[in-house]
This record gives structure tokens, sequence and C-alpha cells, in this order.
């Protein structure tokens, strides 16, 4: 049966109201992660309501992994487009996020509100080494799964040590083309397959890499335009090429974001200070959707609601863009070792990001016995006990309201 027969047979069976409802609730409750909200998804969608079959999603979530953005909302899209065409794509993708964008909306409000009133502060001083220790956690849990080698490790310790050392946007961009290319030394062989097990599926990036590389060069180009937007009423466009630039750079999840936003928004721009930059990744984290919903608390402080619309549209809609585009070609791509073997490369890379990200946010902890304690046990609560982030961050926040 045809992909385009397929989704007129699931048009019959759900509306664009029923799937905007079905994304709204998913969006409100699916703390603890991207793979948590997949999860629900999968649930819902597959064994439920049967309007997608495991291949389709596994189809997207490999296809997501491959591709710039956020894993949850490009999968969210994708599912959306199989069922429902491009429109059925914007309106899942709209109803999921919409509940985190309203919730940080409201955070910002009250952050830059009562932001500066000791107890507030003392409760962000718990936030901080919690964040710290949910990135940790994040870098141990795909290290485990990522770095199988001698050649992996090397990717991923050059990584972390070159942008903790260097630093800097053009350091990020930097590392991703060279993980890329020791990926294709180390792992095109066919024995080294270990690190592309995750990437193969039944999916293909001999289309999709052209079409990333494409994004890759002209969304920041764009940027050249920036001087122009420099006046306050022109400041959402500003923000929404920025993050739009940024957005097709992002590989391996929301947590490598955090050394590329910091270097932009908090040293090029001075859009906001290293403490409400943290600040706002731990707001991201209250949140049930993806750690990047933090540009909307960026772009609320920039410009107040258009300037936080614009944002959160900047870093959420070219890479759902690319995955939908990538999606209209997936059952014809083809396999690609080479490109497999460079994307393995770009995953130890971002390890080592993630594992930098760590140190970039542990640096702006408050030194003493309660910062350490709070992060001990956070370690201990998501390893060892694998409890939700969504339980980590208010816990921590009690804390350090307490105890400072």
């Amino acid at each position: 049966m045809s992909t385009i027969t397929n989704q007129q047979i699931m048009s019959d069976k759900v509306s664009n109201w029923m799937l905007f409802w079905t994304f709204l609730k998913i969006g409100s409750t699916a703390f603890g992660g991207f793979m948590a909200l997949i999860s629900v998804v999968q649930n819902y969608l597959v064994d439920r309501k049967k309007l997608l079959s495991d291949a389709d999603i596994l189809n997207g979530i490999s296809l997501a992994t491959i591709l710039p953005g956020p894993v949850a909302v490009n999968v969210v899209a994708y599912a959306g487009y199989r069922i429902n065409g491009l429109l059925g794509a914007a309106i899942c993708a709209t109803a999921v996020i919409l509940p985190s964008f309203l919730l940080i909306l409201a955070l910002s409000h009250l952050y830059f509100t009562w932001g500066e009133i000791p107890a507030v502060n003392n409760a962000f001083k718990g936030f901080i080494p919690a964040v710290a220790a949910i990135i940790v956690a994040a870098t141990i849990n795909m290290a485990k799964k990522t770095l199988t080698g001698k050649a992996a490790y090397f990717i991923a310790i050059i990584a972390l040590m070159f942008l903790t050392l260097v630093g800097g946007f053009y350091s990020t961009i930097g590392i991703i083309v060279a993980a890329g290319l020791a990926g294709i030394l180390f792992f095109s062989n066919p024995a080294n397959t270990d690190n592309q097990k995750a990437i193969a599926h039944n999916t293909n990036s001999s289309v999709a890499f052209p079409i990333s590389l494409i994004a890759f060069l002209a969304l920041p180009l764009s940027a050249i335009a920036l001087p122009f937007f420099n006046t306050g009423t022109m400041i959402a466009v500003k923000l929404l090429v920025t993050f739009a630039g940024m957005s097709v750079l992002l590989f391996g999840g929301g947590f490598v974001f955090i050394p590329m936003i910091q270097e932009i928004v908090v040293d090029s721009y001075g859009w906001v200070t290293n403490k409400e930059f943290i600040d706002g990744v731990a707001l991201g984290q209250i949140t049930p959707g993806p750690i990047l919903i933090s540009a909307t608390f960026i772009g609320y402080k920039m410009a107040g609601v258009l300037g936080a619309t614009a944002a959160t549209i900047g870093i959420f809609l070219p890479p759902a863009i690319l995955m939908l585009v990538c999606a209209h070609f997936l059952d014809k791509l083809k396999n690609s070792k080479i490109i497999n073997a460079a994307l393995s490369g770009i995953r130890c890379g971002v390890i080592g990001m993630i594992a930098a990200a760590a140190i970039v946010v542990v640096q702006s902890a408050e030194p003493n016995w309660i910062s350490a304690a709070i992060f001990s046990l956070a370690i201990l609560a998501l390893l060892k006990f694998k409890i939700e982030v969504a339980w980590i961050i208010p816990a921590s926040g009690l804390a350090g309201f307490l105890l400072y």
C-alpha cells in the first residue's frame, strides 16, 4: 500500500482537531526527557489508535537522530506528517510545544519580575547544581551506548578538551566537522559498526546530508544581515535569525546546545547574563517540553511575548522543515556507509561537547557543601534510582530555598 494511501486512510480515522487535542495533552504531561515523550507518542499512535506502525515510528526516530534539532519534536512532526500530511505535522508539533511555551512564558515573567528576591535567588542556587547533575547523567548514559572503542573515546576526549580550552561558536562548528571527518577515517571499515547501529535502522542520510549542508550554510550566512536589525523594533527579527541559524547546527540533542547558545547570547550579544542563562536552562527543565524551550526565556527578556515567540519559532521550525523534507524522500533513501561513518564520529564528538556543557554549568554553581550535596544526591537519584528529571529540579530548588 502506498504512503499516500496510508495517509488518506489515516485522515479518515482522526481529525486535525483531535490531533491537536491529543498532542496538547501529551505536551502537558510528558516529563522526563525526549525519550519519555517519544514513548508516549508511540503508545498512543501505535498501540492504542493504530494510526502508525512500529516501523513508521522507528523510521521517524532514526531520521530525527541523524538530523539537527530536537529529536522528540522532530519525531512528532514526522508522525503528524505521516497521518495528515503537512497540516498534520504543523498541528502536532505546535500542540506538543504549546504547553511548555506558555509555562516558560509565565515563569519568565515571574523570574524577571521577582528574580531579585533573595528567596527566589536561593531556589535558583539549588537549581544550578541539579542542572549540572542532569547533564553529567546524560553524558554518562549516552557515553555507555556511543563510546564503544578507543577511537570513539579519542574523538570524545579531544572534543571535550578543545571546547573547554578554546571554546566559542566556531569551535563548536569545527568540532562537528572534525568529528565527522574522524568518523570517516575510523569507522568506514565495515568491521567498525558498533557506533553505527543506532543510525542504521531503515533510513539513510545520502539525501539528508546535502540538504543539511545547504541549511547549515544558508541560515548561518543570513546572520550577515544582523547589523541592520539593531533597533528595538527589529529585535524579534534578530532573535528569529540567530536561533534559526543555531538550530541547524544542533546535532546530538538539547544539551549540546548549551555551550553554543551561551557563546552567542551571553558572550557575543550580551542578551542575558551567565546567571540568567543558567537559570533559563533550569526553567526549561521544569517544563515537560524539550530543553530548547529555554530559547523562549531569552526571547522574552529581549522583546517580551513577541521576542519569545520569535526565538521559539527560530529554534524549532528550521529542523522541523528539514525533517519533513527528508521524510518525503525517506522511502527512496539508500544506505551510505561514508555518511553513517561520519555521523558516528559526530556522535562521539557530541559526547565530549555535552561533558563540556556540564563543566560550564558546574562553574556557575555556588562553591560550597550545599551545591556539592545537591549535585551528589541528584546524580545518585538519576543514575541509581532512575528518578525522573521532573522531580529533581523542583526538589533541588526547595533544598536551595531551605538551606541558603
